[in-house]
């Protein structure tokens, strides 16, 4: 599917996520990677054989009262 060099990773290895961007839609949130998973701005994904991953990404620090 990959025709870039060095190929981006497949869909089923850990840093799968680092492919490259085939399709953006930053108005809709998500854009669609060289290997076929369609990442989202929450961090969520959706890969090419139907599973999600929720969001990953890291909660910032707690909240200071002021």
């Amino acid at each position: 599917m990959c025709s870039h060099q060095p190929p981006c990773p497949t869909a089923d290895l850990p840093d799968h996520h680092t492919a490259a961007i085939v399709s953006a839609h930053p108005e809709q949130g998500w854009s669609l990677l060289c290997n076929g998973t369609i990442v989202f701005d929450d961090t969520g994904e959706l890969l090419p054989d139907g599973r999600a991953v929720d969001p990953h990404r890291a909660l910032g620090p707690p909240a200071v009262a002021a």
